[in-house]
């Protein structure tokens, strides 16, 4: 298998998403380690979408999500479950996008940079694993067709990955 993502140029949004999501599908591994498939995800998704400044997980324990795999700057590593835009969609458990995050009420800045944001809920066995947190230095850089996808490729995720939180490793 090739962990290489090819993803063609001059695509739609869309069309984009329709070549990242068998490639993802093909790249993660259930005999693997947790943490290596949630390193791989979010590498695939960093690397295909320019407009995309930071892209990572944060992993729920103990009602606080703590930084996981990620692509980009150094991040904030414990963010309150309820708090910012990160802790608002693991409390919903719903995608959450924000066209400025200036606007968003009690956003947390991790990266004074961040326009605007978008994120999905990781939900396995009806528990909530974590979230997948993707922002972009461009305001309104993500909107519904990314949040289908993003939940698509998320389910991916949880379908092909045994996300058990005491076997990241």
């Amino acid at each position: 298998m090739s962990e290489e993502i090819v993803i063609g140029k001059g695509l739609s949004l869309k069309e984009t998403y329709e070549e990242l999501l068998p490639q993802v599908e093909a790249l993660l591994e259930s005999s693997e380690p947790v943490i290596s498939n949630l390193s791989n995800f979010v590498a695939a998704i960093f690397n295909t979408f320019e407009k995309i400044s930071w892209a990572g997980f944060y992993l729920e324990k103990g009602g606080n999500l703590f930084l996981g795999p990620f692509q980009g700057n150094t991040a904030c590593t414990v963010i309150k479950i309820g708090e910012g835009v990160c802790g608002t969609a693991a409390a919903e458990k719903e995608t959450v996008i924000v066209e400025n995050v200036a606007e968003f009420p009690g956003h947390i800045y991790c990266d004074a940079n961040t326009k605007s944001e978008i994120v999905i809920p990781v939900v396995y066995g009806n528990e909530l694993f974590g979230v997948l947190d993707l922002d972009s230095y461009e305001y309104s850089a993500f909107n519904k067709t990314d949040a289908e996808y993003l939940e698509r490729l998320v389910n991916i995720l949880t379908k092909k990955v045994n996300l058990n939180k005491q076997k990241l490793v």
